[in-house]
């Protein structure tokens, strides 16, 4: 199953982001996709939003791994963008990515053998303010998710 999305402001963004994690359950898994500058971190600070997180969310880049347990679910931050040469990759991120929150993977296809089942958001860049989202999965564990996408915001 596969929605687009068109996103021309960071409202937009955030609306986005909020259908989705209303709709999120533990253990999913949400693999971000897209250009330095897509959006990636900023879609993930608004998705931390609607599960009641009280932490500022930043880029885990220089930590690969932040987390967070204030919110409604356990959201567990992964950037994987430093693991694209598949060096020190037995870090142990199995255990928050298959774990009891909900794990978002920031260059998810670095590191595809680890992520089971995602839900998949690849972010194209148009210009300054604009952004297609194009959301899919094969799995129907996420078919609410895109419905309610589809629903909510009128794709």
């Amino acid at each position: 199953m596969k929605v687009f999305f068109t996103s021309k402001s960071l409202d937009d963004t955030k609306k986005l982001a909020l259908v989705i994690a209303k709709n999120l359950t533990r253990g999913m898994v949400i693999s971000l996709d897209g250009d330095l500058g897509a959006g990636k971190t900023t879609f993930t600070k608004s998705l931390s939003l609607g599960l009641d997180i009280k932490e500022e969310v930043s880029s885990p880049t220089f930590n690969i791994l932040k987390c967070y347990f204030s919110g409604k679910l356990p959201l567990y931050h992964i950037d994987a963008y430093r693991l694209e040469d598949q060096i020190n990759m037995d870090i142990g991120l199995e255990e928050v990515i298959e774990g009891d929150g909900v794990c978002v993977i920031e260059w998810g296809r670095f590191i595809e053998e680890l992520i089971f089942e995602p839900l998949n958001i690849k972010i194209s860049i148009i210009n300054a303010s604009e952004r297609i989202f194009e959301i899919s999965s094969d799995f129907s564990k996420y078919d609410l998710i895109i419905n309610k996408i589809k629903e909510e915001l009128n794709v």
